[in-house]
């Protein structure tokens, strides 16, 4: 049986990516350094910034087609779900695995203040700042805790089975590799803007029982602590 592997592509992921090389009937797999898969953009990096630039531009599109009816006579708060349920619901698509760093938040809620001049018609002629125009539409900064909610709902599914995504995140799975420490600084991880000086023991602790994690849940586990850390 011949097999097309015309469209067969291989990526390593790793923090230093390199090429891998795996034949197939004689044909060495293409290696590209990002590929679409269930509709997000997975890079040989392994961050997801591209994967957020390309929902905010796809969000930005869908605002964009329904401009006349989000910049229209309609009630502020209407208009303010409509964006919050079909905008950012396309531009948060897959945020709970986001780990989001410092150029990440900014590209976000750049995002969320264009939302709002958009919808008020605010033109950068206008020199209207950032803090002004959120003062315009009654709102705060916002996005970061969606997602950052959206985390949170969906970890706790995760700490409370025995599956294999939860060995992943707690790092069980066995490796034959010997793991050397690099320099520089430790790169943002998943659950870093879920943990406390408490740790991940006593967050696993919290999300086994679901009315102690309903209600951290709805406390939205204090502000959005903007880390330096890459």
């Amino acid at each position: 049986m011949e097999m097309n592997v015309e469209k067969t592509k291989v990526m390593r992921i790793s923090r230093q990516p390199s090429p891998v090389t795996i034949m197939i009937d004689q044909k060495q797999l293409e290696n590209v350094e990002y590929l679409k898969y269930l509709g997000s953009i997975l890079t040989n990096d392994g961050r997801c910034t591209c994967e957020i630039k390309s929902r905010i531009a796809m969000a930005k599109a869908a605002f964009n087609k329904k401009k006349n009816l989000l910049t229209s006579k309609l009630d502020l708060n209407l208009r303010k779900k409509l964006v919050k349920c079909y905008i950012w619901s396309m531009a948060l698509y897959g945020a709970e695995i986001w780990a989001l760093r410092v150029a990440d938040q900014k590209y976000l809620e750049s995002f969320e203040t264009w939302c709002w001049r958009r919808m008020e018609k605010i033109s950068w002629t206008d020199h209207v700042r950032n803090e002004d125009a959120l003062l315009r539409v009654n709102e705060q900064r916002n996005i970061l805790h969606e997602i950052r909610k959206r985390k949170v709902n969906w970890i706790g599914h995760i700490l409370r089975r025995n599956c294999l995504l939860k060995q992943v995140i707690e790092g069980k799975i066995k490796r034959e590799m010997e793991v050397t420490r690099r320099q520089g600084r430790r790169r943002k991880k998943l659950l870093d803007d879920l943990k406390d000086r408490r740790g991940y023991s006593h967050l696993k602790e919290e999300a086994l029982d679901r009315t102690v994690w309903r209600n951290r849940c709805r406390g939205g586990f204090g502000p959005v602590v903007r880390q330096n850390t890459e």
